[in-house]
C-alpha cells in the first residue's frame, strides 16, 4: 500500500499527524511539498507563502516517510500545459466563493500528483474542510483509484487550529485569533445540548469573534456532505468560517453529528 500526504511545505504538528498516520498504515508513506500556484490568486500570497524545504525533510525523515516529493514549478506545469481539473457544484460556494479558481487549482495539482504517485490513499485535514469534501468528490467521480482520508484538525493548546499561515500573526494577533476557534466550540456546545437552527449556531461563531482584531469573510452552517447551506435543523452539519486577522487569512470548521470516517 501506498500512502499520499499532499502538502504546500512549512510543515507544522498538523501535517506531522498525517505523516505519522501515512507511515504506520502503508508500506510506504509519500510526501509532497510543493506550493501550487494554480490555487492562489492574483493577489494572494503565493510569493511570499511560508517556505522552509529543509526543516521539512528533516521532518519527513524523522516521522518515518518513505520519501518526499519535491517538484519544481516546470515539472508540475511544463510549457503548454493547458488542462485543468474542474470541480463541481460543491467547490462553487464558501472557499469557492472568496477564492475564484482556488478548487480547480486543487483539484488540478492533486490529480497529477495521483498520476504520478499513484497512491493507495490519501490523508488531508479537516480543517480544509472543502478542499477535503471536493478531492473526495473528483476521486469518486474521476474514478482516481485513492481513497481520501479526512484526519482531525490538530489544534494549538489554547485551541487555534494549526496553519503554515500562523507565522505570519504578531503576538498580539495570535492572541486575537483564539476568538476563532471559541466561536466555534461555542456552537459545539450549543449543538450538544440541543440546538439545531443553523442561525442559532452561526450567530454563537459571530458573537465570539466579534472584536477589533477579527475581520469575518464568512460563517456558514452547511450540510457536512453537498456544503449547501442549511436552512432549517438537521441531524449534522458543518460549521466554518473565514477571516482575517492581520494579513494573514485563517479558516476553521467544528463538524457536528457525523464523524470524518463517514465522509468518503
Amino acid at each position: 500500500m501506498v500512502g499520499l500526504v499532499p502538502t504546500m511545505g512549512a510543515l507544522h504538528a498538523g501535517h506531522a499527524s498525517l505523516i505519522e498516520r501515512a507511515a504506520r498504515e502503508n508500506g510506504l508513506a509519500v510526501v509532497s511539498i510543493f506550493v501550487n500556484p494554480a490555487q492562489f490568486g492574483p493577489h494572494e500570497d503565493f510569493a511570499a507563502y511560508p517556505r522552509d524545504e529543509s526543516a521539512d525533510f528533516a521532518m519527513c525523515e524523522r516521522l518515518g516517510a518513505t520519501m518526499v516529493f519535491a517538484p519544481s514549478v516546470a515539472e508540475m506545469y511544463p510549457a503548454g500545459d493547458a488542462t485543468r481539473v474542474q470541480p463541481g457544484p460543491i467547490a462553487e460556494r464558501l472557499e469557492g466563493a472568496a477564492r475564484p479558481g482556488h478548487f480547480a487549482g486543487v483539484a488540478t495539482v492533486v490529480t497529477k500528483l495521483f498520476a504520478i504517485v499513484r497512491p493507495d490513499v490519501a490523508y488531508f485535514g479537516q480543517k480544509d474542510f472543502q478542499q477535503l469534501r471536493v478531492l473526495q468528490t473528483i476521486a469518486r467521480d474521476l474514478r482516481l483509484g485513492a481513497d481520501i482520508v479526512g484526519c482531525p484538525t490538530v489544534r494549538e493548546p489554547d485551541g487555534l487550529a494549526m496553519s503554515s499561515r500562523n507565522a505570519y500573526l504578531t503576538p498580539e494577533q495570535r492572541r486575537d485569533a483564539v476568538a476563532i476557534s471559541r466561536g466555534l466550540f461555542a456552537a459545539r456546545e450549543l449543538w450538544e445540548k440541543g440546538v439545531r437552527e443553523p442561525d442559532r449556531l452561526t450567530s454563537a461563531v459571530r458573537i465570539h469573534t466579534d472584536g477589533p482584531g477579527i475581520s469575518l469573510e464568512y460563517v456558514s452552517a452547511a450540510d457536512p456532505v453537498t456544503l449547501t447551506e442549511l436552512q432549517a435543523p438537521a441531524d449534522s452539519a458543518v460549521i466554518s468560517l473565514a477571516a482575517r486577522v492581520g494579513k494573514a487569512r485563517l479558516i476553521d470548521n467544528v463538524l457536528l453529528g457525523i464523524d470524518l470516517a463517514d465522509l468518503r
